[in-house]
């Protein structure tokens, strides 16, 4: 079973969002949404959408949404403003808690967005906001610039695949997938996925995993599955050899590995990178 996306394009219909000289929030937001959910389908992973044309729903109706899709990982679409036009600039990411697999994702995607021009203003944490409270898998909120700033509308439009490309690559990067390939390689294969509890380690494929725990009982094994994802890191279980083996990731690249180890041990974990 795929990875599961649950993108959100903020506002829709009757609620614009932020309007700045005839610009609405409701419809950059759709647009870029639109364009990182096909990146992410292109690279193997399931997405769904709360809305794909200009409809309203409720922040509760969309969270709603997230939850019976069964996602993995729910993503906000939004464009900042400030109450004097073009006094702010850049990007953010909004969480619930700055931690687990939402902190991952944040500065992973601010990385990229840093990248395509924008002033990284960093990871803020808002307990208030119902699609990130009431959402019942991580979830990130990211603001991509300020929609009443000249500076960042400029960056929106014309780095715009740039951005949709990044905003991806990070989703990507931090759930332990990789980028589909270039148009131009002419590869129609798609990328490796994590495998899912318990199936067999893939085969004809060099992957770069990263070990938490081997264990001869398998409750075991489920206990610490089962603390690795509720701290948003991908996780599952490979039985070989008469154990059940604790990974993290699947990745093509071993610098990828290398981060997502660096983030499990500076949550207390012990581990090892294996393939």
């Amino acid at each position: 079973m795929a990875y599961k996306v649950a993108i959100d394009p903020g506002h829709g219909g009757r609620d614009p969002g932020a309007v700045y000289e005839g610009r609405q929030e409701k419809d950059d937001v759709l647009e870029l949404a639109l364009a990182v959910g096909q990146i992410l389908e292109d690279s193997g992973v399931d997405v769904a959408y709360t809305r794909v044309d200009d409809v309203y729903n409720t922040p509760f109706e969309k969270a709603t949404m997230g939850n019976n899709s069964g996602a993995d990982l729910f993503v906000s679409f939004h464009r900042n403003a400030m109450p004097t036009p073009g006094s702010a600039n850049g990007a953010e990411v909004l969480v619930y808690s700055d931690e687990g697999l939402p902190a991952q994702v944040a500065r992973n995607v601010l990385t990229e967005l840093s990248e395509a021009g924008f002033a990284d203003r960093g990871v803020i944490e808002r307990k208030n906001l119902v699609v990130l409270r009431r959402t019942q898998m991580p979830a990130v909120l990211l603001e991509v610039g300020f929609i009443d700033n000249p500076e960042d509308n400029q960056i929106f439009d014309s780095e715009f695949e740039q951005i949709a490309q990044g905003i991806a690559d990070g989703i990507l990067e931090s759930v332990g997938l990789e980028s589909a390939p270039a148009p131009d390689t002419g590869g129609t294969e798609q990328q490796p996925q994590p495998p899912r509890p318990e199936q067999e380690a893939p085969e004809q494929e060099t992957l770069y995993r990263v070990q938490v725990g081997a264990y001869r009982e398998r409750n075991n094994a489920y206990d610490m599955l089962n603390q690795l994802l509720a701290e948003g890191f991908p996780a599952f279980i490979l039985y070989d050899d008469n154990l059940y083996r604790v990974q993290v990731g699947a990745f093509a690249r071993l610098e990828n590995a290398i981060r997502m180890e660096r983030s499990l041990r500076q949550y207390g974990y012990n581990t090892y990178i294996t393939t």
